[in-house]
C-alpha cells in the first residue's frame, strides 16, 4: 500500500487539499471529491465475477467517522442507492449477505451505490442509539451519496430487517428518495406508523417461514399502503425461506432484480 503525498493531492484540483487516501501503488481512482465531506478511500480488491469496483471509503458522521463501500456510478447523471444492514447488536454488518446482494443488485444497473456500518459497527465510530441514531447515520450517508453525485437523477433507498426500518423513516424525511426495496421489515417489532402517507413506490419482500418478523404484521403493513393514493406497492413472499434467506437467496435477489427491471424499464 503506497500513501499518497500531499504533492499529488494538490495537483489534482479535484482533491480537497486536506483529504487522506490510501490506495494501491499505481491504483487510480475517477472520482471526484469536489465540495464533499469525505475523508479517505481505500480500493477493495475485487472478487472474481465482479465488474466493479467497492472502494473502503470513511466519511464523518453524526457520532464520528462511518465506514462504508462506494461503487460509482456509471454516468455522472446516475441514480443513488443507499443499502442499510440489519440489526447491529445482533451481528448485521453491511458485510451480510442480503445487504451485498442488495448492492450488487443496484451497481450493476450503473448506480452510484454504498452500504455503510451503522454507528459502532466495523470501523464505523459510536454506539448503537436504538435507531435514532442509525436513521442519522443514514441521512448522513445519502448527503454523501449526493455530494458525490450532483447530477444524478434520483434516489434510492434498500435495506433488510433493521436497516428497512431505518429506510423506511428516512425515505419518509427525504422526498428525492423516489423507490425503495424493504426486505423483511420488522412490523411486529417496530412502529411504522410513521409511513402516513408513505411517500414513494416500492417493494416489500417477506420471507414466509421467517421466525423472527411475522408475515402476518408484514401482510397489515402492506395492506395499509396499498390504500394509499398516487403509490404503487408490490409485495412478493419467498415461499420455504427464513429470516436470513439462507437458502432462497437466489428467489429473493430475483424477486429484487424482476422489480428494478419493472421499474427502471416500465416500457420493457
Amino acid at each position: 500500500m503506497a500513501h499518497i503525498s500531499v504533492f499529488w493531492l494538490r495537483f489534482n484540483s479535484n482533491l480537497p487539499l486536506n483529504a487522506e487516501f490510501t490506495c494501491d501503488s499505481g491504483t487510480k481512482f475517477d472520482i471526484s471529491f469536489r465540495n464533499t465531506p469525505y475523508v479517505c478511500l481505500r480500493r477493495h480488491q475485487p472478487q472474481a465475477q465482479k465488474e466493479f469496483y467497492m472502494p473502503e471509503i470513511i466519511f464523518n458522521g453524526p457520532a464520528g467517522r462511518l465506514e462504508g463501500r462506494y461503487t460509482p456510478g456509471k454516468t455522472d447523471a446516475a441514480p443513488v442507492a443507499l443499502i442499510l444492514h440489519p440489526h447491529p447488536q445482533y451481528g448485521g454488518t453491511m458485510d451480510n449477505k442480503v445487504t451485498y446482494y442488495l448492492f450488487h443488485a443496484f451497481a450493476m444497473r450503473g448506480f452510484a451505490t454504498m452500504r455503510i456500518n451503522f454507528r459502532g459497527v466495523g470501523r464505523s465510530q459510536g454506539e448503537f442509539d436504538n435507531g435514532i441514531g442509525e436513521l442519522s447515520d443514514a441521512a448522513s450517508a445519502l448527503d454523501w451519496l449526493q455530494a458525490m453525485n450532483p447530477n444524478s437523477t434520483g434516489s434510492w433507498v434498500a435495506g433488510f430487517s433493521f436497516g428497512a426500518w431505518i429506510g423506511m423513516q428516512l425515505l419518509m424525511r427525504r422526498p428525492e428518495i423516489k423507490g425503495f426495496i424493504s426486505v423483511a421489515p420488522p412490523a411486529n417489532l417496530y412502529d411504522f406508523s410513521f409511513l402516513a402517507p408513505c411517500p414513494s413506490s416500492g417493494i416489500i419482500i417477506q420471507a414466509n417461514n421467517d421466525d423472527l418478523v411475522t408475515p402476518i404484521a408484514v401482510q397489515k403493513l402492506v395492506e395499509k399502503l396499498k390504500t394509499q393514493k398516487a403509490i404503487t406497492i408490490q409485495h412478493d413472499i419467498i415461499k420455504g425461506a427464513n429470516h436470513f434467506f439462507e437458502t432462497e437467496l437466489e428467489a429473493l435477489m430475483a424477486s429484487v432484480n424482476s422489480y428494478l427491471n419493472m421499474r427502471l424499464n416500465p416500457k420493457k
